[in-house]
C-alpha cells in the first residue's frame, strides 16, 4: 500500500492549488492535474480533487456542482495566494505581454499566468471614484497613448477553428508529434503527420513550421487552414539543424530558399525617400541621379515577397535587375567586409 504523503508534501500541494485556481474563469481537477505533472509534480487526479474540494471549504473558492467535473475558481474579491502585489509598472507590462504573448505562447503557459495578469487588470481597472495613486493612474493612461500600426492596408485576422492553437502550441511545446487535418488553398483536404517546429505570426496570420513524416524539409501551414488538430503521445527528437531564425533569415515565410541576390533598381525620389531612412541591407547603396530619380543597390534574399513589395511601387520602379551571389563572390564580400572593419580598428 503506498504511503501517505508526509504533511509537508501535504501543505506544498494545496499552496500549489491555491496559486493555480484562477479568478475569472472555472478549472477542473484534471486541469490542474495536467498543469502539476507538467511543472514535475506527479500527484494521482483524486488526490488532487480531495484537496481541491477541503480549499474550497476553507478559502474563498467558489466550487460549481452544477455539473461534472466540477470547476473550481477563487471569489472575485477574494485574497488569493497566487500573485504577490504588483506595482502600476508591473501591472502595466503584464497587462501588454498578454496581448501580445496570447498567440505566441503554449494555451496551458497562459492560463497558468491568469493570476498574474487578473491582479494586473484589476490594478489597472476603472479607478472612477479616483482612489488610485498618481503612478497607477499614468500607467492606466499608457495603453491609450502608444500602438503598433500596419505598414499596409489593416486586415482581420483569420478564423482559427476551436482547439487548434491549443493543441499545436502543446504538440510544439512537449516536441510531440500532431495529426493534422489541413486543406491548403486550393480547397484540398488531407490528413498529415507532422513534426512540429516552430509558430510565427506574419502580419494577422499565425503559420506553423513544421517537417512532413519521413521528409526531412520544412514547410509553413496557415492555421486558420487546418480543421483539425491532435497532439500525438508520441514525442520526437528536435532536429538539431533546425533554427527558427535562419528559416526566417532565408525569406521562407516570404516564399523564399535563402538565395541571396545583389538587387538594383530605379525608384522615384519620393516612393523611395523611406529608404534612405530604414535600408534594405547593410551594404544599401544609394546613387542619386538629377531627373528625380535614384538607383539603390543592396544584398537581399530573393523571394516572392520582395517581387510582391517591389510591384507595389508601380511606375515608380523600374530597371529592376538581380545577380545572384555564388559562394565566390560571397567569400570576396566576407573578405572585403572584414578587410575593411580591420582598418577601422587599426586606424589610419
Amino acid at each position: 500500500m503506498p504511503q501517505r504523503p508526509d504533511t509537508l508534501e501535504t501543505v506544498l500541494l494545496a499552496v500549489e492549488l491555491l496559486r493555480r485556481i484562477p479568478r475569472g474563469r472555472k478549472i477542473t481537477a484534471s486541469e490542474l492535474h495536467r498543469q502539476l505533472k507538467d511543472a514535475g509534480i506527479e500527484r494521482s487526479e483524486r488526490t488532487i480533487q480531495r484537496q481541491l474540494e477541503m480549499l474550497s471549504s476553507h478559502f474563498e473558492i467558489e466550487r460549481d456542482e452544477r455539473s461534472k467535473p466540477y470547476g473550481y475558481r477563487w471569489l472575485e474579491r477574494a485574497q488569493t495566494l497566487a500573485v504577490p502585489h504588483l506595482t502600476p509598472h508591473e501591472s502595466l507590462l503584464l497587462q501588454l505581454a498578454e496581448e501580445h504573448l496570447k498567440h505566441l505562447l503554449p494555451a496551458r503557459l497562459m492560463q497558468s499566468m491568469d493570476g498574474f495578469f487578473s491582479q494586473a487588470r484589476r490594478n489597472l481597472g476603472d479607478d472612477s471614484q479616483g482612489h488610485g495613486t498618481q503612478s497607477t493612474r499614468l500607467a492606466r493612461e499608457w495603453p491609450r497613448k502608444v500602438r503598433v500600426v500596419a505598414t499596409s492596408q489593416p486586415l482581420l485576422p483569420p478564423a482559427i477553428p476551436s482547439g487548434v492553437l491549443e493543441e499545436v502550441s502543446e504538440a510544439l511545446y512537449a516536441n510531440r508529434w500532431l495529426e493534422l487535418d489541413y486543406q491548403n488553398a486550393a480547397g484540398k483536404r488531407k490528413s498529415i503527420k507532422v513534426m512540429p517546429l516552430g509558430l510565427a505570426q506574419q502580419g494577422p496570420r499565425l503559420y506553423l513550421v513544421c517537417r512532413y513524416e519521413d521528409f526531412d524539409n520544412e514547410r509553413s501551414l496557415a492555421l486558420h487552414r487546418i480543421r483539425k488538430a491532435q497532439a500525438s503521445t508520441l514525442t520526437f527528437a528536435r532536429p538539431v539543424e533546425f533554427d527558427l531564425q535562419k528559416y526566417d533569415d532565408d525569406g521562407r515565410f516570404g516564399f523564399g530558399e535563402g538565395q541571396q541576390v545583389r538587387l538594383t533598381f530605379c525608384i522615384e525620389n519620393e516612393a523611395g525617400f523611406h529608404l534612405r531612412e530604414t535600408p534594405l541591407s547593410k551594404d544599401q547603396h544609394v546613387q542619386d541621379h538629377n531627373d528625380g530619380w535614384m538607383e539603390i543597390t543592396a544584398t537581399v534574399v530573393d523571394s516572392a515577397m520582395l517581387d510582391w513589395w517591389l510591384r507595389g511601387f508601380g511606375t515608380a520602379v523600374t530597371d529592376v535587375r538581380k545577380m545572384t551571389l555564388n559562394t565566390e563572390e560571397k567569400y570576396k564580400d566576407e573578405l572585403q567586409t572584414g578587410i575593411q572593419a580591420r582598418g577601422l580598428r587599426n586606424g589610419p
